[in-house]
């Protein structure tokens, strides 16, 4: 289960806030990350026990957690990059875009973090300092706050884009490459929220 370890050896005093994304797979819809520190490492200690890597938590437990992660930090923010973003700067420079999104509503909140903890072993090129860790959601208990967090939001924008294109099973897969979603193009085509770039869709684009 991710605790304060990592954050704890991050720095002595300052402000440690982490950050992970969701969607990098899907073929369509934004990429979303989160940012999430907690003031002095403090977390209410039934909270803490409950927060994990959100792939491995149920929908209905990411989504109470969503919740109460807001409500126990003020340290949070959420950002995004466009299917369109990710097109043209490629889809690991729109994860470091919404990484950085979410980071700065932290800092325009007035928080001005020491360190960064980043999930993954691809570092940004940013002035700040950071600190990549593979398998941070499952070892950083900002990080894996930051999982959750942008799950849920990225779930949500796909469940409102289906309403939009109804066609693609978007409310159930989030856009991920199962068979209903391939019926969907098949039948329908390319919606404006597709990223060309990603080769499924540019198999559907060049069959048409």
């Amino acid at each position: 289960m991710p605790d304060f370890y990592c954050e704890r050896s991050a720095t002595t005093s300052g402000l440690v806030v982490g950050l992970d994304e969701a969607g990098r797979g899907p073929w369509c819809g934004p990429v979303v990350a989160a940012c999430v520190g907690w003031p002095d490492l403090k977390c209410p200690v039934e909270l803490a026990r409950q927060i994990d890597d959100s792939k491995k938590l149920p929908r209905l437990k990411r989504e109470k957690l969503f919740d109460e992660i807001m409500q126990a930090t003020p340290v949070w923010g959420i950002g995004q990059a466009s299917a369109k973003e990710i097109d043209d700067i490629n889809i690991l420079q729109a994860t470091f875009l919404a990484m950085r999104r979410a980071l700065d509503q932290v800092i325009q909140k007035g928080f001005r973090p020491e360190i960064v903890l980043i999930d993954g072993n691809r570092s940004p090129n940013w002035k700040i300092k950071k600190q990549v860790i593979v398998d941070g959601d499952a070892k950083s208990l900002s990080i894996a706050a930051a999982s959750i967090l942008a799950k849920v939001t990225r779930d949500r924008i796909m469940k409102d884009l289906a309403k939009k294109y109804p066609y693609y099973g978007w409310e159930k897969n989030a856009g991920y490459g199962t068979k209903a979603h391939m019926e969907g193009l098949i039948r329908f085509g390319v919606s404006p929220e597709h990223r060309l770039s990603y080769a499924p869709i540019q198999k559907v684009l060049n069959k048409g």
